[in-house]
């Protein structure tokens, strides 16, 4: 990153310098809880993807292109040295951080991105240690990288959550390869299971089984971009339907989830997908979206200062530009929260004190929901 930017970075806390017009650095929305304010805590960001709360406060936050940024809130923003080395291609670069809860101990982040395999790429898990300055990265290591042969630079999933017993989930989209989600020789299309040095967990549904991947824990998934782990310890995920069909999924240990053979989409030329929309041994989604609403980030509220929307499920629009409230069972959209600042929203999270946090792509910028006055 140049120093121009640098300096833009650290100065928008201050005085939001050199904001794009198409920014908006605050806004009360009006929601189902009443007004809400809206705040832009750094603007001036290049393709925000992924970004997760350090036990002080700060902020670790990812950009497609291969930045890492760290962040106090209400002083400066830092471009980390030495970040994960990725591939940018299409829509793979630097993707998904996750802080995980030793963090405090260990100083580990993990992160998402595209890597390099041979004419094409895939998507991989790298750890590194954030060195006690706050500077740097260091010690990096690939703990995953899914079986090569991946072409092009489309579905690469790809978020990254802890499970309650420390391992970790990562999910990986079918790469375009619409036949691959039911090809358990590869990676394609799945949620993954795996240990934070990147080992199997013994108890993985396939982690016996001859010639299926054994980090599989579910399977035929078209592309997977939101994930969030609720208070009860189940594991959600959204993914990207065609035209139609986009779907929040409850994952179950060793389930299929359909695709391509079922799906509530169509194809862009508009023929029908596969079988139909259901069929024996395929799982129905919770939700799904028809028109398509390109859902990436998710989160649930929990213990929140709101306390109607405790236990609701918040996902963002990248189509729509808005942030989706979803409630009950069955699971339905029960709001949608939209302004200026929801433009392409591609991740949300709620904050240590109880806020929605969420970046924006088409802002740049990333921004705390909160009660006005709190």
């Amino acid at each position: 990153m140049d120093l121009l930017r640098r300096l833009t970075l650290s100065l928008t806390f201050v005085v939001s310098a050199a904001p794009l017009a198409a920014q908006v650095t605050s806004e009360t929305l009006q929601t189902s809880a009443g007004a809400v304010q809206v705040s832009a805590v750094v603007t001036g960001l290049d393709t925000p993807w992924g970004f997760g709360f350090l036990p002080d406060g700060k902020i670790v936050l990812t950009e497609r292109e291969g930045d890492v940024l760290l962040i106090t809130p209400g002083q400066s923003a830092v471009t980390l040295r030495n970040p994960p080395q990725v591939t940018v291609d299409g829509q793979g670069g630097l993707l998904d951080v996750l802080v995980p809860r030793d963090f405090a101990q260990s100083r580990t982040l993990f992160f998402t991105h595209a890597k390099r395999q041979g004419r094409g790429s895939g998507t991989a898990v790298t750890k590194a240690t954030l060195d006690a300055d706050g500077t740097s990265l260091s010690n990096h290591q690939t703990i995953f990288e899914i079986e090569p042969g991946s072409s092009g630079g489309r579905h690469f999933g790809s978020r990254i959550v802890e499970a309650p017993d420390g391992t970790l989930f990562v999910t990986v989209g079918d790469r375009g390869d619409r036949p691959s989600a039911q090809d358990r020789s590869l990676h394609n299309g799945s949620v993954l299971r795996i240990t934070k040095d990147g080992d199997v967990p013994a108890d993985n549904p396939f982690a016996q089984t001859p010639g299926v991947q054994p980090e599989i824990w579910s399977y035929g998934h078209r592309n997977p971009q939101g994930a969030a782990i609720d208070a009860r310890g189940q594991l959600w995920v959204n993914e990207h339907g065609a035209r139609g069909g986009d779907e929040v999924n409850r994952i179950a240990k060793g389930a299929n989830f359909g695709w391509p053979v079922i799906s509530y989409g169509k194809h862009y030329s508009g023929r029908s997908i596969g079988e139909g929309t259901t069929k024996d041994g395929m799982q129905q989604p919770e939700k799904f979206w028809d028109p398509s609403i390109a859902p990436s980030g998710m989160a649930f509220y929990d213990n929140g200062s709101i306390g109607s929307w405790n236990g609701d499920m918040f996902v963002g629009s990248l189509k729509f530009d808005y942030i989706a409230r979803l409630e009950g069972s069955p699971l339905r959209e029960a709001e949608q929260i939209q302004g200026e600042s929801t433009q392409r929203v591609r991740d949300i999270r709620q904050g240590p004190s109880g806020d929605l946090w969420f970046l924006s792509i088409g802002n740049g910028a990333l921004y705390r929901m909160s009660i006005p006055g709190s």
